[in-house]
């Protein structure tokens, strides 16, 4: 009796409607199972603007949390306990049977090393993976594809990135696609108008020195135009999934939709906006409240709409900075230093909180406003582009930087 996995790679195909399949569908669709390997994806998300940590994962076993946000803070009824010490943010209920599934986990007082407080820079630096160099070309996420089995090297569609432009992250001399929606690809037969998307999409393989790539750029465009065909806003994600109206929420149903049609997806970057809450952040209610809602709440549904696909896949999330431990005169929170971040997938040993926690005492803060930081992202993120994907070659991933098998969190089964 088949599985549901073989199920869903060879029953996926009807997401792109009943016209004839071209090759490299059926490469991608059914290769897999007959070689009898497995497409492991690597997701990476980011809360543009600083999000609260602090707030999001509340420490509510810390007195000196209660004391210095006396108007922002999440009281302890109202906090979804974790583990007698954290607990989270009641916005994030959705998050609850994660970790009771232990499929999620939480690494806190995480975050980049360096100093600075402008969010241009600590953003630049969080998707180059060089925290401090301005002068980094490419991305992290971009060279964690150079040393990936060949095997996986094939599909055009192996870097997707859900938004208008190209991000840093996946900025670099591998191949990859950044789209706002499946229909901006516009492709049409030889001839036809293409959108400037679908324009730099073909002109990127037909200039390709690799001849799988270029070969399979004309049938990628015949693998759209059966996503189009199938009018992609008629998607049906799987029962019991709920995606809240909005651009992310859209970009994470996207992205299933993608990756459910087996186009090959390897790495994928989606983001989120709204973190920035130097006036009226509010506590279980407001500005922080409503984002959280919103975040948690798209990437539930996204893993619900994966089912047996989440097995291989893990998601990451990540934001440039935290916020000060102390709330402000605004009843907001400043720029601060170290975050929280988030662990989901079928390999992530979850219903744990990962990291050292450094404290609030006056003493234990960072430059005597911040959450200290005591795990670098990039240990976790190597630990995905090592474990997950299989790139070994960590030295050029992340340049500069001690990421050893031995040092990591061992956060992944």
């Amino acid at each position: 009796m088949p599985t549901r996995r073989i199920f869903l790679r060879n029953s996926a195909l009807a997401v792109v409607g009943t016209a004839a399949i071209p090759s490299f569908l059926a490469r991608a669709a059914f290769g897999a199972v007959e070689a009898g390997s497995r497409n492991k994806r690597l997701v990476v998300i980011f809360q543009r603007g600083a999000a609260d940590g602090l707030n999001i994962v509340v420490p509510h076993g810390e007195p000196q949390y209660y004391a210095m946000r006396p108007s922002i803070n999440i009281p302890r009824k109202s906090v979804i306990d974790l583990n007698g010490f954290f607990g989270l943010h009641p916005s994030l209920a959705s998050f609850q049977p994660l970790w009771q599934q232990r499929h999620l986990a939480i690494v806190h007082a995480a975050g980049s090393p360096d100093p600075t407080r402008s969010h241009f820079d600590a953003q630049d630096f969080m998707e180059t993976g060089t925290p401090g160099i301005k002068a980094t070309d490419d991305g992290w996420l971009n060279r964690s594809l150079r040393d990936l089995p060949r095997a996986a090297q094939n599909s055009p569609f192996r870097a997707i990135a859900l938004g208008p432009s190209m991000p840093r992250i996946l900025s670099g001399n591998e191949a990859a696609v950044a789209m706002n929606n499946i229909n901006d690809f516009s492709v049409g037969g030889r001839g036809a108008r293409l959108s400037p998307v679908a324009t730099a999409f073909e002109a990127m393989y037909d200039h390709s020195s690799d001849a799988v790539l270029h070969t399979t750029g004309e049938e990628t465009f015949d693998a759209v135009k059966m996503l189009k065909a199938a009018d992609p806003g008629k998607y049906t994600p799987a029962p019991n999934t709920n995606y809240p109206k909005g651009r992310f929420g859209d970009s994470l149903r996207q992205l299933a939709q993608l990756i459910k049609a087996n186009l090959g997806v390897q790495v994928a970057f989606a983001d989120i906006g709204g973190w920035d809450h130097h006036v009226n952040e509010g506590s279980t209610e407001g500005q922080l409240a409503n984002v959280l809602t919103e975040f948690s709440q798209s990437i539930a549904a996204f893993w619900n709409d994966l089912g047996d696909l989440g097995e291989d896949t893990v998601i990451v999330t990540m934001s440039e900075f935290g916020r000060t431990a102390r709330e402000n005169g605004n009843r907001g929170t400043d720029h601060g230093h170290a975050n929280v971040m988030f662990v989901l997938g079928g390999p992530v040993r979850g219903g744990r909180v990962y990291g050292r926690w450094p404290g609030l005492d006056q003493s234990q803060l960072y430059e005597g406003r911040d959450l200290a930081l005591t795990t670098d992202f990039r240990q976790v993120m190597a630990e995905g582009v090592a474990h997950h994907l299989g790139n070994k070659n960590l030295a050029e991933v992340f340049p500069g930087y001690d990421s050893q098998a031995g040092k990591f969190l061992r956060i992944l089964g």
